[in-house]
């Protein structure tokens, strides 16, 4: 689950981080208050959407860039009367670009130099791991290309948690030899990492992290994801969401126990269980096609759970073909024939299905579609059915 900037630094600030002062606005009769708020002179202008690459990105009438520094509240109230209300398509955006609901106002902050921090999960190790760099403001993959000496990285062993030397490393790594700005990165890694920690986030960067002519650390931008299967302990996070930052399909899946992720392909498919998802989707490619998404019913979906997930997939409108692929291990291969039965009495199927069933009550689920009078295409084992469904979605696109 992704949050805003203005949302994540409100966090930072909680936890001791230093952040420069910030007030966000949804509608245009607020911007003049916020801008009262702010000290005197220039403003930043931030585009709040969930994507990088804001102040590169241009809006759907052709004004150029989601970030805007202004040289005064004037000029600033126009900026993000501009913004808001407006289409902003960046890199991550894709062509259809987002909304922007809301925007980000922020006081000026002099730069003497732009760093990069975050905290994430080290899959390798099992551990949070800080990665640190002398280049910031740049995307940290371009650095890891381009200049990986620049990065210094930094384990930290869960049970023991955040120690003395693992701040020091990061600070000496950023080249930090001052003393008084070694107790200020000795305070914001201890703010940062305790936020990432206790919230249980997936992902906490700061890019950039940055110093100021009068030796000042402050964390000007705040990018943060946290762990969906935790929220359930944070309240507080979760009442952050932005649904309208995210796919309805997902939001949809997501008040019916449905793993579904929206993927580029025109090939659905409905797997119980993520690593045969995982195996499905790789073998669509290897014959040819591209999924469409990610969607696992898991092992105790209903009849009711199967008809919903055929709905989200016939919601969009990229699909071309439908893969049903089930080992009815917990899961009965009775209920996934009945559940597609019921999806075909209240969603109307106009593009190919091909099921593949295997495992426990595989005969009388077999048996219900092959006198349901449905049209679809039985496949015998995995291979069988992405073949199959990849050749009739290129057939119809012939």
């Amino acid at each position: 689950m992704n949050i805003h900037e203005f949302q994540a630094k409100e966090l930072f600030a909680d936890f001791g981080v230093p952040v420069s002062k910030g007030v966000s606005v949804k509608s245009a009769d607020q911007i003049d208050n916020a801008l009262q708020q702010l000290p005197a002179g220039p403003v930043v202008v931030k585009a709040q959407i969930h994507a990088g690459g804001r102040g590169k990105g241009t809006f759907t009438d052709g004004f150029k860039g989601g970030v805007h520094i202004c040289d005064d509240t004037k000029s600033a109230a126009e900026t993000a009367k501009k913004m808001l209300g407006n289409t902003l398509v960046t890199h991550q955006t894709g062509p259809e670009g987002k909304v922007v609901k809301t925007i980000y106002l922020v006081d000026v902050c002099d730069i003497e130099k732009e760093y990069y921090l975050a905290i994430t999960l080290d899959r390798a190790s099992g551990c949070p791991g800080i990665i640190a760099s002398t280049e910031g403001g740049v995307e940290i993959e371009t650095v890891a290309d381009e200049s990986p000496e620049k990065i210094t990285k930094v384990l930290v062993d869960p049970a023991q948690g955040l120690q003395p030397f693992h701040k020091r490393q990061v600070a000496f790594g950023l080249g930090f030899s001052d003393k008084a700005q070694l107790k200020q990165m000795d305070a914001l890694l201890t703010g940062l990492y305790q936020f990432y920690w206790e919230k249980d986030a997936s992902m906490v960067e700061v890019n950039p992290l940055v110093t100021t002519p009068d030796g000042n650390i402050v964390a000007l931008d705040a990018k943060v994801g946290f762990d969906e299967s935790a929220m359930y302990r944070h309240p507080d996070i979760l009442a952050l969401r932005d649904l309208d930052e995210e796919d309805p399909k997902e939001v949809e899946a997501g008040k019916h126990g449905l793993s579904y992720i929206a993927l580029d392909g025109n090939i659905a498919c409905l797997v119980n269980g993520a690593g045969l998802a995982m195996a499905t989707m790789d073998i669509i490619k290897h014959f040819g096609g591209n999924p469409a998404n990610f969607l696992d019913v898991g092992g105790g979906a209903s009849e009711e759970d199967v008809t919903e997930a055929f709905k989200i997939i016939l919601s969009d409108p990229k699909v071309k073909g439908i893969l049903v692929n089930i080992f009815g291990g917990i899961m009965s291969c009775k209920v996934i024939a009945t559940g597609i039965i019921a999806a075909a009495q209240n969603v109307e199927i106009t593009v190919p299905l091909v099921v593949r069933l295997e495992g426990n009550e595989v005969a009388e689920g077999k048996k219900l579609l092959d006198e349901s009078g449905l049209c679809l295409i039985s496949a015998d084992s995995l291979s069988d059915a992405a073949r199959k469904v990849v050749t009739e979605v290129s057939n119809k696109q012939a």
